[in-house]
């Protein structure tokens, strides 16, 4: 006779046996139909079962190493979840990986949750995806027409990048420095007068290969190429825009501009990269990432000797990695540190060989491996960015307008903390979805030395710069 044990595993068993089959017939389904990426269905169904999740899930070595052998999670992504301190932390760090990983991203994730004993949880996924199920079960249907078929796309996989508000873009001209604000404030700011100012680099991401696993194409990320290019030609910068490029053409496009003599004779450079991310890299449209350490490393002080001492500014989103730096060799600039040549040492007097070889070396001073840049982030670590189909992302948004109503008389810190706080206050206009009132924070980070003024439109005659600066400067004409 069975036990009341027996009853309850054999109850659980079929009910699971029951509604897998009804899950596996719609993946093949799916398959069928060339569907690819995570059905909004599946990505419904986490969110509405996440905070259940990241409070009872059991995250160890074995699950994920079974998402790993399914092909749903690489090695870095294993290792950034694994990494977490706190179970919840790492939790939501697979939560917030999986909606991105592919049409067989769910039933991965469920099979392993039966695998480690965690049928609880899958009984609690499936069951819940059955009563999501009517709301979106012509998803796996065949649309009429092609145009029809890519508007019911946008909307059943619709990211949290999406439509939260309205209206277009602000085209408020930037406002012009004064002569009285730069004569008061230019000696203790980074050089700032060379015509053009620099070199813009803005790299967007839109459209992805449909086979790269479930990047959406970037409605609204358009209006953030133009939004950008205005706004930097107009603070005297040269735009170069790179549209849809894979990883490799990124590496190339970074490379050349990096490389760029055009940076000797102008006073800084801006890097922008608009596109899907992860922590710490960004997509290329073929689906492969590109890690934003290496992008910081080829404007370092090593790779990029152009731009020594210059300032270097960088909008995209994610995080920074750290480097041992061992320091490297100061080319000739316009700028030296207070401290002599080389480092005093407190031992006592120098061995005269020492100071002889000293003086062979003339005083040659070493700058830190990266130094002089300032990089501002869409969104915290591990948080979602907002962008508006109409009017491009938020932090895209708040950034033209604060530069061009204050880059007048506010340093590059100051620009992006009065961002931070323009988004602080920003929230989600979308009844009827779960993105409604949700909120973004953006953050930056920085190595400046000086105060970072931008002087819009402002042309000064000014005396040339230490003679030790060896390169011709192109300034403002008359």
């Amino acid at each position: 006779m069975l036990s009341v044990l027996d009853i309850a595993i054999y109850s659980i068993a079929l009910k699971l046996g029951i509604l897998h089959d009804l899950y596996l017939r719609e993946e093949t389904t799916k398959r069928m139909l060339g569907e690819c990426g995570m059905l909004e269905l599946d990505k419904a169904t986490l969110r509405k079962c996440s905070v259940k999740l990241c409070k009872d899930m059991v995250l160890d070595e074995l699950l994920v190493q079974m998402l790993k052998t399914d092909g749903i999670l690489s090695e870095n992504m294993a290792e950034s979840i694994l990494v977490n301190s706190t179970s919840q932390t790492k939790n939501y760090k697979l939560l917030s990986l999986l909606p991105k990983r592919g049409s067989c991203a769910f039933s991965s994730f469920c099979k392993a949750l039966r695998e480690t004993e965690q049928q609880d949880l899958c009984i609690l996924l499936m069951e819940e995806r059955e009563r999501l199920r009517e709301e979106y079960v012509d998803s796996a249907l065949p649309l009429p027409t092609q145009d029809t078929a890519k508007a019911k796309r946008a909307r059943l996989h619709e990211s949290v990048e999406m439509c939260l508000d309205a209206d277009s873009p602000i085209t408020k001209p930037v406002l012009p420095c004064s002569r009285d604000f730069y004569l008061s404030h230019y000696q203790q700011a980074y050089r700032m007068d060379s015509s053009p100012r620099g070199r813009a680099l803005v790299i967007s991401n839109v459209t992805f290969d449909p086979l790269a696993p479930d990047l959406d194409r970037r409605v609204g990320g358009e209006v953030d190429e133009e939004v950008l290019g205005k706004l930097f030609t107009e603070l005297d910068y040269t735009v170069m825009l790179r549209k849809n490029l894979s990883v490799q053409e990124m590496r190339v496009c970074v490379e050349q501009f990096s490389r760029s003599l055009d940076h000797r004779t102008m006073d800084s450079c801006v890097v922008c990269l608009l596109s899907h991310g992860v922590e710490g890299a960004v997509y290329g449209t073929d689906g492969q990432l590109l890690e934003l350490d290496w992008v910081f490393k080829s404007f370092d002080n090593e790779h990029c000797p152009q731009l020594q001492n210059k300032p270097k500014m960088f909008f995209i989103q994610a995080c920074r990695g750290e480097e041992m730096d061992c320091g490297v060799d100061q080319r000739d600039g316009s700028e030296r540190t207070q401290s002599p040549g080389c480092e005093e040492r407190d031992a006592g007097r120098e061995a005269q060989e020492d100071r002889e070889r000293e003086e062979r070396e003339r005083l040659r001073v070493k700058l830190p491996q990266r130094s002089d840049m300032i990089c501002g982030f869409a969104s915290l670590k591990g948080t979602a960015a907002m962008r508006n189909t109409k009017k491009g992302s938020w932090f895209v948004q708040e950034l033209n307008t604060v530069l061009r109503d204050k880059a007048r008389d506010t340093h590059m810190a100051d620009i992006l903390v009065q961002v931070n706080r323009r988004i602080k206050q920003r929230e989600g206009d979308a009844p009827g979805t779960s993105y409604h009132r949700c909120k973004e924070m953006s953050e930056f980070t920085s190595s400046l030395c000086k105060d970072l003024f931008l002087f819009p439109k402002y042309c000064p005659q000014r005396p040339p710069a230490l003679p030790l600066w060896n390169n011709q400067r192109a300034g403002c004409g008359n």
